[in-house]
């Protein structure tokens, strides 16, 4: 099995965090097939790429600007088997990309994602931050399996895919998740999640898997650790479901947000006030945070099915 490893870069602010998500990758027991940098319309910063990793394949984005362009475009460019994104921010495990390739024993799976933990800029957790909100900062969340598990979707920052599969689907779409313009630079996702939905759709039968040992740390700047911060993506967050239902249909779109809003988070909501009741006052913040968390995110997705709705009615 052969997979190409692709980080999508766009500045060079960046660059310490995209030379140890480099190093991570050749630091692997089990070497990639290739490295892919996908740099999103920055010239000089491919030209600095190029002289500082001649063993890589630096490409410029040739779809349209953002994420989902830069994952096409690496997708295009791989001649591996799988095809394997690790977030430009992120530093992998040594193990990762061997345990990722494991998952693919079978036919039937298409997908195989990891497991994210948070590097804090702030040197560890805020207290108030509640874990089953980590999906805010690109992290596994409480709720998510513990165990190798057949899942809906994978996060599109730890994910591999089966090349060919890439190409049948059309890809990622471009007009949901982030975009470097527009959008009022708001941090949309969910870009991964349709396109996982869209696959299995159109192959039923197939599989995406959460590998847990598949383990990346995902680093959050101070500015993510905010309250502000939390309270933007949740309502981005909000406005992407709203596009991916509108895409995949809300039976399948909305199948895992179900389960997690009925299950997870009342369970946290109890166990932050079990916390403050035991002496933990930071509980109090966390079980509020939830739930600020679901009703922004909820007020995200209405106002996203009601501007879907006008536009189409015009």
């Amino acid at each position: 099995m052969r997979t190409s490893v692709v980080i999508c870069v766009y500045t060079k602010e960046r660059w310490d965090d995209i030379r140890e998500a480099v190093e991570s990758v050749r630091a692997q027991r089990r070497q990639p097939h290739e490295l892919i940098l996908v740099v999103d319309y920055n010239p000089d910063l491919q030209l600095e790429l190029k002289k500082a990793y001649p063993d890589a394949i630096v490409v410029e984005n040739t779809h349209e600007k953002g994420l989902s362009g830069g994952k096409n475009t690496g997708a295009e460019t791989a001649t591996g088997d799988i095809v394997a994104y690790l977030d430009d921010d992120a530093v992998a495990d040594p193990g990762w990309l061997e345990a990722l390739e494991e998952g693919f024993q079978t036919p039937e799976v298409v997908g195989v994602g990891g497991r994210t933990v948070p590097r804090w800029a702030t040197g560890g957790r805020p207290r108030w931050f509640p874990g089953e909100f980590d999906w805010t900062v690109g992290c596994t969340y409480t709720g998510m399996p513990t165990v190798r598990a057949p899942v809906r979707n994978v996060m599109g920052g730890n994910a591999a895919f089966r090349r060919e599969v890439i190409g049948e689907v059309g890809g990622f779409h471009t007009g949901i998740g982030r975009s470097v313009q527009g959008r009022k630079n708001r941090p949309l996702g969910c870009e991964e999640t349709e396109f996982c939905i869209r696959l299995s759709q159109s192959r039923p039968g197939s599989v995406m898997l959460f590998e847990p040992r598949a383990l990346i740390e995902h680093k959050v700047s101070a500015q993510r650790a905010r309250f502000a911060y939390f309270r933007a993506r949740c309502f981005a967050e909000g406005l992407s479901k709203a596009l991916v239902a509108a895409s995949v249909g809300s039976g399948d779109g909305l199948s895992s947000e179900r389960a997690y809003t009925v299950k997870t988070l009342p369970l946290g909501v109890l166990r932050g006030l079990g916390d403050a009741l035991r002496g933990d006052l930071a509980g109090l913040g966390r079980a509020s945070a939830i739930v600020v968390g679901l009703a922004w995110t909820t007020w995200g997705y209405v106002l996203g099915t009601l501007r879907l709705k006008l536009r189409r009615s015009r």
